[in-house]
């Protein structure tokens, strides 16, 4: 069963039953009690999410941490695939994407999800080493709703998190 599936069916099966216990579940589902428990407890937490996209992990760890500190939930993906398939699955508030990440550039996965309706919505702030003008116009062009070049100032970057998350929920 696919990942992002099973909150869908979790869903279901409290809606039918606000009662079921998650061993129920799980027997239902063919998922293991942990599993159960682990999307249960993602679905309940009420922290704004953000996912980083980075196949460096000393950057990437890194700004986990930080943004953790700053009482924000943090999911990562190492690659353009990964992206797509955490995006689906997690529906994070806003993704922080690095263009130069292996299987599918950060440009596709812009692209990708600027042109689904389902997910459109959710701000993309690109972080790159790539400062070359060209490439924040196509970012921007793309649907990217900032884009900060590496190295940055993480107190920016924060800044910058807050705007595009304030600017969202006006909408």
């Amino acid at each position: 069963m696919h990942e992002e599936n099973i909150s869908g069916k979790i869903l279901s099966l409290l809606e039918d039953d606000p009662e079921i216990t998650i061993k129920e579940i799980s027997t239902k589902l063919s998922v293991c009690v942990d599993e159960v428990e682990n999307i249960l407890r993602a679905m309940s937490d009420v922290r704004q999410k953000i996912l980083i996209v980075d196949d460096e992990m000393d950057a990437l760890l890194a700004l986990k941490v930080a943004l953790q500190a700053e009482g924000y939930n943090v999911v990562e993906a190492k690659d353009g695939h990964e992206a797509i398939v955490k995006v689906h699955s997690e529906v994070p508030d806003v993704i922080l994407l690095d263009l130069m990440i292996p299987q599918i550039d950060g440009f596709e996965v812009c692209r990708q999800l600027k042109s689904d309706p389902i997910y459109s919505h959710i701000p993309v702030i690109m972080l790159t080493a790539r400062g070359e003008i060209d490439d924040k116009v196509e970012g921007i062009e793309l649907g990217a709703d900032d884009y900060v070049t590496k190295p940055f100032n993480l107190k920016e970057l924060k800044a910058r998190i807050k705007m595009v998350l304030r600017r969202n929920q006006d909408i």
